[in-house]
């Protein structure tokens, strides 16, 4: 019997699951918000908006992200937390609606040698299972298609019960792996230059040594001395060949030194674990320094580069070995995988189309497999990291981006915006932290944070609709709808860089002249080849001053001052003003607080619960002993000196008693690139990812150099922060230095005297010149991907 629906009947109540669709927010009070509370919708895409600084990463990144990531680790075991990085919970009131977060953020992928594309998003481990299926001659397990697997055996007795017998047997093994022998699967060979590594005309004990850390006084003097391999009074150009032989090759040996069991080893060998093991850029400073005028890199003559053994290389599917394979543009790859038809292996060659296939849809079909993790630029490396999420079957999980069209053209925002979506169209709630309009105009949800940066940041300005945010009066909704226009008139250059048969990477033997004494902005769409033309064939010579996207090293015990070389002048300004040593002013060194050693915090470990920082009671957080906070410069100490921001800073150290120029011209720097609202003092690591770049603007801007090479110099930047970094090209300019900026963003574009536009297509389907003009010259054409974005951009 059917039953009737009364009209005016109330509709039934909601099923309490269902009113769960809120992620609520209150209280927060991470870095620099001020209790902020904000109710965030589940299910939607949600644009977090301000400028850099604001607080956008402090609440989405370090409350949402973090809180539910501690909540997740506390479901294991506490043996299993023992492994884990132990978490904090946010300094927040009230976190409630969380769901699983999944963070896709901008941080570089690791940079050890080994670590390649392929093994990165597991492409390798699935085409080393093909190839020990397929491949032809048959050669062994996936293991013997590894690089990182190197071919062992052995042989021995082993003792046995048997039958209630003690039995001696012989057994055998071994191991067939796909590492390259000459090179260990790094795909290149060092060559190391003697002469850098000592003096042969002196004696160990007169300092013969030119190696980093390895002096006499130490612990390798000890046992250079007490080894009793060579003599350590005898120059090294009298060592007979045994004596040489041991200082420079010798496996590791114990010996006793002073009663003292110690291992020997000769430098070579030491040098390459301590050394060459390790990215190089990761190095510090001098030792890096020493590595590039002692070592000399070239490709593997055995593998050729490929990092696999021989028999890796000789097993082949279709004429095609997992050698080249990996070498191939992934959208090649993706193109002959497609072609292979073979049932017993038909989920493995589904799950390897998938993934390859993502990697063309997110735009990064231009890499190859054997590509370096360590090499990919930042928004590369988060992409990359994107592509295991993109086909996966999880709903009601909260994706987490930063930044997601940092390294972008127009035109892959464009795609960019569609995976976001589909990623929410999926019942997932997708938080994005954007500076870009193109994408803040597809949110369904809009949060603003500011009005200001800094401590004049830290408050919920707008939350509501993209509409509502262009009708607001915030910093985004003024600025939402700036169009730099183009130049009535252009600089006329002063002379040309000749670059003549370009071929690094996928250019195509280009010839190209950049004008001198204007603003050049090279682009193209991602992978087209910018980097490879402007970092690969300008020369890092004495007159060229390369500010890349690399990322900035420091510790929390680092800071804007330390960094920027600030702290000296300012240490020696307060040493001169009452008579005493500069090193006490310096929280790392002799006046640093005794009881937190400089860090103004104590911290305490909680093995698997997360450590507990207290504000140290002693100094009371300001990180020096209390003896020389009594010093003063202008009326301040050192602790009040590093907590004032910038614009202060620059007022306290431009005249009066406390007048530094050296400082004060560096505090400028500081607050022509925006960073006024730094404090002196605040922990690099606290720092956003555009912040840090602009931070390394400022401290290359002091280098004598002509031409300045820039990378994408508005990475991180809010809409307003733009037009500030436009005037801080100008004035370069104007100053008579040359500036080339690699950059995607259309106000730089059509804020720049002369265009070089790279294409049409990424990979082995750009690498050419597409135009080289003015910037209405390319509006006017319209003939490639860049000139109609700009042509879009400028209402032309």
């Amino acid at each position: 019997m059917s039953k009737v629906t009364r009209s005016g009947a109330q509709p039934p109540e909601p099923h309490a699951a269902d009113v769960h669709d809120l992620i609520r927010v209150h209280g927060a009070r991470v870095n620099n918000l001020k209790d902020v509370s904000v109710e965030i919708p589940k299910r939607r895409l949600t644009v977090f908006t301000g400028v850099s600084g604001s607080g956008k990463s402090s609440l989405v990144f370090d409350t949402i992200a973090a809180e539910s990531q501690r909540l997740i680790n506390e479901t294991y075991s506490a043996f299993v937390q023992g492994f884990m990085p132990t978490l904090a919970r946010p300094e927040v009131d009230v976190l409630d609606g969380l769901t699983t977060v999944i963070t896709v953020d901008q941080q570089r992928m690791g940079s050890d040698p080994r670590s390649t594309v392929g093994t990165a998003t597991d492409a390798n481990a699935m085409l080393r299972i093909l190839f020990s299926r397929l491949g032809k001659p048959h050669i062994g397990s996936p293991k013997a298609f590894s690089f990182n697997v190197a071919s062992i055996s052995g042989a021995g007795a082993v003792t046995v019960e048997r039958g209630g017998q003690t039995v001696k047997e012989r057994r055998s093994f071994s191991i067939t792996g796909g590492m390259c022998p000459r090179c260990e699967g790094r795909g290149s060979v060092n060559d190391i230059d003697l002469t850098a590594l000592y003096d042969d005309t002196k004696s160990l004990n007169e300092g013969a040594l030119t190696i980093p850390g390895y002096t006499m006084e130490g612990w390798y003097g000890r046992i250079f001395t007490g080894c009793g391999f060579f003599d350590p009074d005898k120059p090294i150009r009298k060592y007979t060949k045994r004596e040489l032989r041991d200082l420079l090759h010798k496996e590791p040996t114990k010996i006793k030194v002073d009663g003292i069991n110690l291992t020997y080893e000769g430098i070579i060998p030491k040098i390459q674990k301590s050394m060459l093991s390790k990215d190089v850029d990761a190095l510090q400073p001098h030792i890096r320094a020493f590595v590039k005028r002692a070592v000399t890199f070239t490709v593997c003559p055995d593998c050729e580069g490929t990092r696999l053994s021989e028999g890796a290389r000789s097993s082949k599917i279709k004429k095609i070995s997992i050698a080249d394979a990996c070498t191939m543009q992934i959208s090649d790859l993706a193109k002959w995988v497609s072609d292979l038809d073979e049932p017993s292996v038909a989920p493995l060659l589904a799950t390897l189309r998938q993934t390859l296939d993502s990697f063309v849809e997110i735009g990064l079909g231009y890499l190859s497999l054997d590509r370096p993790s360590g090499t990919l630029s930042g928004g590369e490396a988060q992409r990359v990291k994107m592509i295991r999420h993109l086909g996966s079957s999880l709903t009601d999980v909260t994706y987490v981006f930063d930044e997601p069209t940092v390294g972008l053209h127009p035109h892959d925002i464009q795609q960019m915006n569609r995976l976001l979506l589909r990623l929410r169209d999926k019942g997932n709630t997708v938080l994005v932290v954007e500076h870009k309009p193109e994408t803040i105009a597809i949110a369904d949800h809009v949060v603003d944070l500011g009005p200001a940066a800094g401590q004049g940041g830290g408050t919920i300005c707008y939350e509501g609709t993209v509409e509502g945010l262009k009708a607001g009066g915030t910093i985004t909704g003024r600025h939402f709808g700036d169009r730099a226009s183009l130049k009535e008139t252009v600089r006329e250059p002063s002379g040309r860089l000749e670059i003549r048969g370009a071929e690094t990477h996928n250019l195509r033997g280009i010839d190209v002249d950049v004008p001198l004494g204007v603003l050049v902005v090279v682009t193209g769409v991602a992978g087209s080849g910018k980097s490879s033309l402007v970092h690969g064939s300008i020369p890092a010579s004495e007159g060229v001053v390369s500010v890349d996207q690399g990322a900035i090293r420091g510790s929390r015990r680092s800071n804007p001052a330390t960094y920027t070389g600030l702290l000296d002048p300012i240490r020696k300004a307060f040493a001169k003003a009452n008579g005493v040593k500069p090193a006490l002013f310096s929280a790392n060194s002799e006046g640093a607080c005794p009881g937190c050693n400089g860090a103004g915090v104590i911290y305490t470990d909680l093995a698997m619960m997360a450590g507990v920082s207290t504000t140290c009671e002693e100094c009371e957080g300001k990180r020096f002993h209390a003896s020389v906070l009594e010093h003063h410069l202008g009326g301040r100490d050192i602790s009040e000196v590093l907590a004032m921001p910038v614009t202060e800073a620059v007022e306290f150290f431009a005249d009066g008693e406390a007048r530094t120029p050296a400082a004060h011209r560096i505090l400028e720097r500081l607050a022509d690139v925006g960073l006024g609202y730094l404090s002196l003092g605040q922990p690099l690591t606290t720092l956003s990812g555009g912040e840090r770049q602009r931070l390394k603007l400022a401290t290359h801007m002091s280098d004598k150099g002509g031409v300045y090479v820039l990378d994408e110099p508005t990475a991180g930047l809010h809409l307003a922060d733009v037009e500030q970094l436009l005037g801080l090209l100008d004035r370069l300019v104007d100053s008579g230095k040359s500036v080339i900026v690699v950059e995607h963003h259309q106000a730089v574009m059509a804020h720049a005297d002369w265009i070089i536009d790279l294409g049409p297509g990424a990979g082995h389907d750009g690498g050419r010149i597409v135009f080289e003009g003015t910037p209405a010259a390319l509006v006017e054409g319209r003939a490639t991907l860049t000139g109609e974005h700009l042509a879009a951009y400028v209402g032309a």
